[in-house]
């Protein structure tokens, strides 16, 4: 029993520990986008399905040498370590990324995962064979506790403590771990893999029920990714808010599939109607707070996955259908990856998995509460129950179909791709109409409609921000080489002059089709713009020095922040670029993220100057209040007339460690 346990434990540790890992590498070059996150679990999802249906295959063919193509397959991924991801497949412009995150994941570590994603089903079988009485389903809960404990203790230990490159070494030393384990269980399982297990023929589970088992995992895969995608998208693409709420989904497995279950209908199904209810009022508010949106969203999908978990743990087969139970729970998975993953983001042109999510799941309830004779929808009051139900999902449908009708109501344009949804709407009337630019919640640039002042610069980018100082100061010495990172609505082409060059750099290319078809920036600009399509590190690395007398870093969507335009390495890159006495502009404006520190902690590593400039709202000039810092390798042109008295020092020590590609942590710096 030991051998088994800590052999599937091992494996799920393994098995989970390597989803933030591998992510946390290749997110540089993707821009830091949130989606990335999405796409990642798209391919572990359906890996995990493969790996089910091999464990399928492997229980019911009859193949004499089996055992030994198991061993031969954990050799063959063993064989490719250490875990490593090829800088080939590094992106070259701002083409959609899917399909080359799903090539690349492949090949750094697919066969390891496709191995470790074969085990859960087989060693519970082998355990379940090996000796009468077996119970194999607290194996099951054994496994999503440990994949529960490796996510967690990426963002608290792992991540804060250890290197990039150690964290790789150190998991691919467990794998090799893993593989001598599970082959030696492998080599044990000769005898018990012929013996039958009684009593399974009778409970052989119809089409009906297994739709029900895939549309159940479906449902708690799909809305996983969408409150995923919903954090992750308003705060920072980051892992501890991918992992939290995939540790949530897998402690409901564990409580749910623990010997006794812990699933009890008349305290979920009320707790879940209560957190679609709060869910319903945020997507009403445009700047929800930070401590209602994390807590509501992560107790809400706690609640919908324990009942998704709850009704499969109440229908599950006797121990000789296991994997084929199995089977339907990864390829429902599989299938709630796929949508949010692939369809979705093709198919709407707005975050319709949530709402869609919630709706799938109360039908679900209803299904599930109608297959079981013994729920309140059969008792005396049956009628009375199953109108009430039909009552609450009706309302429920309407309050999301008019949360989402009301929030779309001005929309002038609305696209979606691979990076999130855009929208464009105008506001106000008369000489004060605006049209506006943003991305997910986030303002990214506004501009006045009326003609005499559709040049001002608005939004973070007036004329008293830290980026407005910086150009107005550096203009005085002649015509400027501005680089920009983020494109936004173009706004600060505003400040071009004729003999400018201003050169945007922006990975989004939705953002460069409504910068140039819904706004005026940059056909009025009297400077020459220039437009680098594909993330700006990558950009800035592979161009020779540009001689900017100003680089404004802009590069933030829906307060999401990129890590990897903010490590001490890119901070390298920029300065590649200045001329000297030249001006780097950081954008710090976050309404989660307190970045000073981490902009100072670079500054000091390579001795620049650096000062902060908070710039007041002011609503007549359409401008938002502003938070930027500026940084140089040498002091002078803050002894300007301009920057003298807006531009501050900054004498408190950084509290948190110098941020590189190997090291970062952002739950350190969450205001």
């Amino acid at each position: 029993m030991i051998l088994y346990a800590l052999t599937i434990f091992l494996s799920a540790f393994l098995l989970f520990q390597v989803q933030p890992l591998i992510a946390k590498i290749i997110l540089p070059w993707f821009g830091g986008s949130a989606a990335v996150w999405t796409v990642c679990m798209l391919f572990f999802q359906v890996l995990l399905l493969a790996g089910y249906v091999y464990s399928h295959a492997y229980v019911r063919l009859r193949i004499p040498a089996r055992r030994h193509v198991h061993i031969a397959l954990l050799a063959l991924a063993a064989a490719t370590l250490p875990l490593a991801a090829s800088a080939a497949w590094k992106p070259a412009g701002g083409e959609d990324p899917t399909w080359r995150i799903l090539g690349l994941l492949a090949t750094s570590v697919g066969l390891p995962y496709f191995a470790l994603s074969t085990t859960g089903p087989l060693v519970q079988t082998w355990y379940a064979r090996s000796r009468e009485g077996a119970a194999p389903y607290r194996l099951f809960a054994l496994s999503n506790l440990g994949s529960m404990l490796a996510l967690v203790s990426y963002p608290l230990a792992v991540e804060p403590l250890l290197a990039l490159g150690t964290q790789a070494a150190v998991w691919s030393a467990g794998f090799a771990l893993f593989a001598l384990a599970c082959a030696a269980l492998a080599w044990r399982s000769q005898g018990a893999e012929a013996r039958p297990l009684a009593g399974g023929e009778s409970g052989r589970p119809g089409p009906g029920l297994q739709a029900l088992w895939a549309s159940l995992a479906c449902c708690a895969s799909l809305l996983l990714l969408a409150f995923t995608g919903h954090m992750t998208l308003n705060i920072a693409a980051i892992p501890f808010l991918w992992v939290l709420p995939l540790a949530l989904y897998l402690l409901s497995f564990v409580l749910c599939f623990e010997a006794s279950g812990w699933y009890r209908r008349w305290l979920f199904l009320p707790l879940l109607a209560a957190g679609f209810a709060g869910v319903c009022v945020t997507l009403t508010r445009s700047n929800p707070s930070i401590w209602t949106l994390i807590p509501l969203y992560c107790a809400t999908l706690f609640a919908a996955c324990m009942v998704c978990h709850g009704e499969l743990a109440r229908s599950k087969p006797h121990p000789q259908h296991l994997t084929g139970f199995y089977l339907m729970l990864a390829l429902g998975g599989a299938a709630g990856g796929v949508f949010a993953g692939l369809v979705a983001p093709n198919a709407f042109q707005d975050l319709y998995e949530l709402p869609i999510g919630m709706l799938a799941l109360s039908l679900l309830v209803i299904a599930a509460l109608l297959r079981d004779r013994a729920s309140l929808l059969h008792g005396r009051f049956g009628i009375a129950a199953r109108i009430a139900f039909l009552a609450l999902t009706a309302a429920l449908a309407v309050a999301l179909f008019r949360t989402y009708a009301e929030n779309s109501a001005d929309t002038r344009v609305r696209s979606r791709n691979f990076y999130g949804v855009l929208d464009v709407h105008d506001s106000g009337e008369g000489p004060d109409a605006m049209r506006v630019l943003s991305h997910g919640t986030i303002v990214h640039g506004k501009q006045f409609l009326d003609p005499a002042r559709r040049n001002w610069p608005t939004s973070y980018y007036g004329l008293r921000s830290g980026i407005g100082l910086a150009l107005l100061d550096a203009r005085e010495h002649g015509p400027l080489r501005v680089g920009v990172v983020g494109l936004g609505a173009g706004t600060l082409a505003a400040y071009g002059r004729s003999g400018d060059v201003f050169r945007f750099y922006d990975i989004n290319s939705g953002v460069v089709e409504l910068a140039r078809s819904e706004f005026t920036f940059l056909k009025d600009s009297a400077a020459k713009l220039e437009l680098a399509l594909g993330d700006a590190r990558l950009s800035l690395e592979r161009e020779p020095p540009e001689n900017f007398d100003v680089l404004a870093l802009d590069a933030f969507s829906s307060d999401a922040i990129p890590v990897h335009l903010l490590t001490v390495e890119a901070f390298k890159t920029y300065l590649r670029h200045m001329k000297p006495g030249g001006i780097l502009a950081v954008h710090i404006s976050n309404r989660y993220l307190d970045l000073v520190p981490v902009v100072q902690q670079a500054a000091r590593r390579l001795s620049l100057e650096v000062r902060q400039v908070e710039s007041d709202d002011d609503d007549e000039a359409g401008v938002y209040r502003s938070d930027w810092m500026l940084l140089c390798a040498s002091p002078a042109p803050f002894e300007g007339e301009l920057l003298k008295e807006a531009a501050e020092r900054i004498d408190a020590v950084p509290r948190v460690r110098l941020w590189t590609d190997d090291y970062s942590d952002v739950y350190r710096i969450l205001k």
